[in-house]
């Protein structure tokens, strides 16, 4: 059988907007370490991850960042080393600041009716983010 070139993979799935997304997003929480350079590697656009970085928060501490997802992620989310749970709407305003004494906030903000971060594209950068890591430490 011969092959016409063309590529059958998947096209990303097209960003899912922000405003008016319903049902709520789900959150991908992960080590703020590997989550920082998971956002570096998607908003370089590494050759084989399309699509941006959507909204991304960060707890006060410093232990973990949080990336908004299309709702339905949690239902086959499985990278280990993170979460992903169903927000439900569940303290989620977009547009407002923190409430007073929260110490969680916006790395990324939400801007008005911007795209949530895609799943695979997440999951592929955060893998990518593992192994840099791992090498690093590794190089020490």
């Amino acid at each position: 059988m011969e092959s016409s070139g063309t590529s059958t993979a998947a096209a990303p799935a097209p960003p899912v907007p922000l405003s008016g997304a319903s049902p709520a997003p789900d959150l991908v929480t992960v080590p703020t370490r590997q989550g920082l350079e998971a956002v570096d590697i998607i908003r370089r656009g590494a050759p084989t991850l399309a699509g941006g970085v959507g909204p991304v928060l960060h707890d006060g501490s410093d232990d973990t960042l949080g990336f908004l997802v299309p709702a339905g992620t949690a239902d086959g989310w499985d990278l280990p080393g993170s979460a992903c749970t169903q927000t439900n709407g569940r303290g989620m305003r977009f547009g407002d600041a923190p409430a007073a004494g929260t110490t969680t906030g916006w790395l990324l903000p939400p801007e008005g009716d911007g795209p949530l971060t895609d799943p695979e594209v997440l999951r592929a950068a955060l893998g990518e983010a593992a192994r840099l890591i791992e090498a690093a430490d590794n190089c020490r």
